[in-house]
């Protein structure tokens, strides 16, 4: 019961953390001091990630009519702005494939570490403030969905290759770049939710594929109860976020990633 109860806080942990631009990594690595699950490190490294699928399944739920490129008969059957914008996710998504999928195992055994989460969490959290304070008499280029260029699509791509080193937050980099990029707050943070999908459906596959469907019977009920748990807990972010960006900035995300950074640095440095 215990471990399970442990689960249930590290599903919490990951639907917060993985949709606002605050380092999922970052807090993961933090809890784990505190919260061990008993399980094998090869369990564990495949759990991080996999237990993502719940997350992703809450933006799916959340946005089904605009992700759904399928519609009435009556209405034509397909709807052309739908496949242009997976086209155009799947477009940002390439730069990370590519460099994730054949370093992969060489990124996390040089950089899933404290040193660098913490140093990654005062960094962003810093841009976010000077990119914050450099918008703030800039009017979006970008202020629909539908209206985001092709080239703006593939850059953003190229700032969430930046999420491959832990700490730096995955919607941090893409929602960080696209607003430097010139898209409003909305389509920034709309945009970082959809490429979520593949990215982390892709990220999912490939740590299933190295660990093998071979579950234990106590492995696959931890596993399905970090999902679900991260899914309602994402649907309950993505709201909150949502809501958050149409009156305010993501300055308060900066100063609560650099005090993060700060204290992951002290826990470790005295006591850890």
């Amino acid at each position: 019961m215990l471990e399970f109860l442990k689960v249930i806080l590290l599903g919490i942990v990951e639907g917060i953390t993985e949709w606002l631009p605050i380092s999922s990594t970052g807090h993961m690595i933090l809890v784990e001091q505190f919260v061990k699950l008993n399980v094998t490190e090869e369990f564990l490294e495949m759990f991080r990630v996999v237990i993502q699928l719940g997350a992703i399944l809450a933006v799916v739920v959340l946005y089904f009519p605009k992700l759904w490129p399928f519609c009435s008969q009556r209405d034509g059957w397909i709807k052309k702005d739908t496949w242009i914008l997976w086209f155009k996710v799947l477009v940002a998504a390439l730069p990370a494939a590519i460099i994730g999928l054949p370093f992969d195992d060489l990124l996390d055994k040089l950089f899933y570490n404290y040193q660098t989460v913490a140093v990654t969490l005062i960094l962003y959290g810093v841009l976010f403030i000077v990119v914050e304070n450099y918008n703030k008499n800039r009017r979006p280029r970008t202020r629909k969905l539908e209206a985001l260029p092709w080239s703006t699509a593939l850059l953003i791509g190229v700032f969430q290759v930046l999420a491959l080193i832990p700490g730096t937050s995955r919607s941090g980099s893409t929602i960080l770049g696209a607003i430097l990029l010139g898209c409003s707050r909305s389509v920034a943070a709309e945009f970082s939710f959809f490429l979520s999908i593949p990215v982390m459906f892709g990220a999912s596959l490939l740590k299933l594929l190295k660990f093998g469907l071979h579950f234990t019977g106590y492995e696959a009920a931890i596993l399905l109860v970090g999902m679900v748990t991260a899914f309602v807990v994402s649907i309950l972010a993505i709201k909150f976020l949502m809501g958050y960006i149409k009156k305010n900035n993501f300055k308060p995300f900066g100063y609560y990633r650099i005090a993060l950074g700060v204290l992951v640095l002290a826990y470790f440095i005295f006591l850890g």
